[in-house]
C-alpha cells in the first residue's frame, strides 16, 4: 500500500485517560475529553470514556454530530462558539456551548426554543492569553443577561490559556476564575456551575500544590492522546507517548550530494535555507507530505533525520539505503497528529478494537 496511514493504539489512550482522571479526581477536578485532534473519532472517544472520562468536547459541530451518530450518549460540549447560522446544529448535537458573545447566546436560545430544548452556556472569560473570552469586568453583566434568557441556562464559566500567547495557568488566574464562579452561583442561582479551568496546559498547576479553589473541570486532549505536557512537550509521568504512529513507505533511497546545483529561486514552500555541502549522503524519500501531516511535528526513526518536505514527499537522511516499500514509523506531535487525522489521504488503523460505550 503506497499511501501513509496513522496507527492508533486505543489501549494507550484508555490508559492515559484513566491515569489523568484518577489523579485529578483526588484534587476534586473532573475531566472533559477533547476529541478535536482526532476528527471526532468515535473509537478514540470510547477509549477515553472507558478510561473514566464523563464528558466530551470538540470545537467542530461535524465531529460532535459524528460522535452522536455513532451512538455515544455522554454529555457533549461545543468548545468553539458556533456562528449564529450554526446554532440549530449546535443545540441538536451538544448539551452546552462555550460562548463569549451575547448575539450567539441569542441565536442558541432561538434554536433551542424551536426544539423545546434548554441549552447550556459556559461563559468564557479572558484571563490573559488573548484568545476567546469576555473581559472580567463584563462577565457579571453577561451572566445576568444569560440567566434571564429563555431556552438557555448558565451552566458555568471557563477560560483558555497557553493556546495563543503561551500564558501559563497558575494560582492567580484560577483563583480569579473561582471567585467569579462563586459570585455567579450566588447572584444567579447556579447551584453547581461548571468551572472549567482550561486545557492540558493546566496540568502542572492542577497536579501541583496550589489551591484548586472552585475549579472542577479541565478539558484534556493532548495529554490524553500524546501523554505530553503542552507547556514543555515533555512526557507526563505514568503516561504513554505511543498512542499514535504515522507510518509511510519508502519510495526512493539513493546516494546523492547534499548541495544543490544550478540557479536557485523560490522552492515549493518559500526560499529554502542555504545548507553547506557535506559531500554525499543516503537521501531517502517516503510517501508523506504536507498534504498528509505537519513535517515539522514528526520524530523520525532512530538514526534518520528530516531534511525537507514538499506537498507529497518527505526527504530524509538515513544511515544506509532502504528498500522501496519499506515502511518507516514516525511519532507525531500535536500539530502533526491534527493534520494527519484531518487529511483524507491518511487512513486510520486501529490497533485495539473499541468496545461500545
Amino acid at each position: 500500500m503506497i499511501s501513509p496511514r496513522i496507527e492508533i493504539d486505543l489501549t494507550a489512550i484508555e490508559h492515559n485517560a484513566h491515569e489523568l482522571v484518577t489523579a485529578l479526581k483526588k484534587r476534586g477536578i473532573g475531566v472533559t475529553g477533547v476529541t478535536k485532534a482526532t476528527l471526532g473519532s468515535p473509537e478514540v472517544a470510547r477509549a477515553m470514556i472507558r478510561g473514566g472520562v464523563k464528558r466530551l468536547a470538540d470545537s467542530r459541530i461535524e465531529n460532535l454530530e459524528a460522535l452522536r451518530d455513532s451512538g455515544i450518549r455522554v454529555p457533549m460540549t461545543l468548545s468553539r462558539a458556533p456562528a449564529p447560522e450554526w446554532a440549530d446544529r449546535a443545540v441538536a448535537c451538544a448539551q452546552s456551548s462555550m460562548v463569549s458573545d451575547l448575539e450567539i447566546v441569542t441565536a442558541l436560545s432561538v434554536a433551542a426554543g424551536k426544539r423545546a430544548f434548554t441549552h447550556g452556556i459556559v461563559l468564557m472569560v479572558e484571563l490573559g492569553d488573548l484568545r476567546e473570552g469576555l473581559m472580567v469586568a463584563d462577565v457579571l453583566d453577561a451572566a445576568r443577561i444569560i440567566s434571564r434568557t429563555r431556552h438557555v441556562t448558565l451552566a458555568g464559566i471557563g477560560t483558555n490559556l497557553a493556546c495563543r500567547s503561551g500564558v501559563i495557568p497558575g494560582d492567580d488566574q484560577m483563583q480569579q476564575l473561582s471567585a467569579l464562579a462563586t459570585t455567579i452561583a450566588s447572584k444567579f442561582g447556579v447551584p453547581t456551575p461548571i468551572v472549567s479551568g482550561g486545557n492540558s496546559s493546566n496540568l502542572q498547576w492542577a497536579l501541583g500544590k496550589g489551591r484548586v479553589g472552585g475549579i472542577n473541570d479541565l478539558r484534556l486532549g493532548e495529554s490524553i492522546l500524546l501523554g505530553l505536557d503542552p507547556l514543555t512537550r515533555k512526557p507526563l509521568p505514568r503516561l504513554r507517548q505511543d498512542a499514535f504512529m504515522v507510518v509511510a513507505p519508502v519510495i526512493e533511497s539513493i546516494v546523492k550530494p547534499t548541495a544543490p546545483w544550478g540557479l536557485r529561486g523560490q522552492a515549493a514552500f518559500g526560499r529554502p535555507e542555504a545548507a553547506p555541502g557535506r559531500g554525499t549522503i543516503v537521501q531517502t524519500i517516503v510517501a508523506l507530505g504536507r498534504q498528509d501531516v505537519d513535517p515539522d511535528g514528526l520524530t523520525p526513526p532512530v538514526g534518520a533525520s528530516i531534511l525537507a518536505s514538499s506537498s507529497d514527499h518527505l526527504v530524509l537522511e538515513t544511515p544506509g539505503r532502504i528498500a522501496a516499500g519499506t515502511e518507516l514509523r514516525f511519532l507525531p506531535n500535536y500539530s502533526a497528529l491534527l493534520r494527519a487525522m484531518t487529511s483524507p489521504f491518511v487512513p486510520e488503523r486501529l490497533l485495539t478494537m473499541a468496545v461500545p460505550a
